[in-house]
């Protein structure tokens, strides 16, 4: 039997190098892969190139990589909960790739489906196809690294043709990620939101790690409700299903009290 379970977050991350290429899951604070993620700050790994949807907040998910300043570029499709965030990439210190938020999931799910670049609309007659957003900053201002001009071509796929921009498949060193239920060879299954860009990470990974609230024997699982299967799984942690998970902003609804007017007479 492929048992493809590991003691602890520490041993499962352990010989992922100064220098690597992350794909991580979550979509803001929703499936973060916290135990992983704290693990690689423990160990000290530094010069990281991580994409992922987003950088988490300040005090939790990536962003406390970000704090000990051990990323050196994201990937990423909305940065805007992070103070530390536009300090490090306004000062020079960050390098950021902006990515549309569809291209990067489909461009993550390319990469593990071994497609090397697909053609879309989104981003025509903007600087995601014609280039110079800025990607690192030289600390007084100026632009030091901008985006490439990209390839755009013309389709006629809807019976008139449009223009199309050519994106490249992302594929990366390792892959850390989230999941409910797992069993030992690597079948995942999600949790509702916290689905989100996990399973694209997983598959762009070369050696996806997971972390699972509960592991489970191999035939336990229903076919039909894996989501991800475990082909593209290398190793599993269980980190049991009370580990902490923030919300990133906690909202409520306000409802108003039930009428308790007195009828005349009464």
């Amino acid at each position: 039997m492929i048992d493809k379970t590991w003691g602890s977050a520490a041993e499962a991350v352990a010989d992922i190098p100064d220098g690597a290429s992350l794909a991580v899951g979550g979509f803001g604070l929703s499936g973060n892969p916290i135990a992983l993620i704290e693990a690689l700050l423990a160990q000290g790994t530094t010069d990281l190139s991580i994409v992922s949807n987003n950088c988490g907040v300040d005090d939790w998910g990536l962003g406390i990589l970000l704090n000990a300043k051990r990323i050196r570029k994201m990937t990423s499709s909305y940065v805007g909960e992070n103070k530390e965030f536009e300090r490090q990439f306004l000062s020079g210190e960050l390098e950021l790739e902006l990515t549309p938020q569809g291209t990067l999931a489909e461009k993550l799910r390319a990469g593990g489906s071994g497609i090397a670049a697909f053609f879309t609309q989104t981003g025509v007659g903007t600087q995601v196809a014609e280039g110079g957003l800025p990607r690192k900053y030289d600390g007084s201002g100026g632009i030091a690294v901008a985006s490439p001009v990209k390839d755009v071509r013309s389709f006629d796929v809807t019976g008139e043709p449009h223009d199309y921009v050519l994106e490249e498949a992302i594929v990366t060193d390792y892959a850390l990620v989230h999941a409910l239920k797992g069993d030992r060879h690597g079948n995942l299954i999600f949790n509702k939101a916290a689905r989100n860009f996990n399973p694209l990470a997983a598959m762009a990974g070369r050696v996806c790690i997971a972390q699972v609230e509960e592991l489970v024997e191999p035939g336990d699982l229903d076919p039909d409700c894996v989501h991800l299967p475990g082909i593209y799984v290398h190793r599993i942690v269980e980190v049991g299903g009370d580990i902490e998970k923030r919300i990133e902003r906690r909202t409520v609804s306000v409802t108003e009290a039930p009428s308790r007017d007195i009828p005349e007479g009464a």
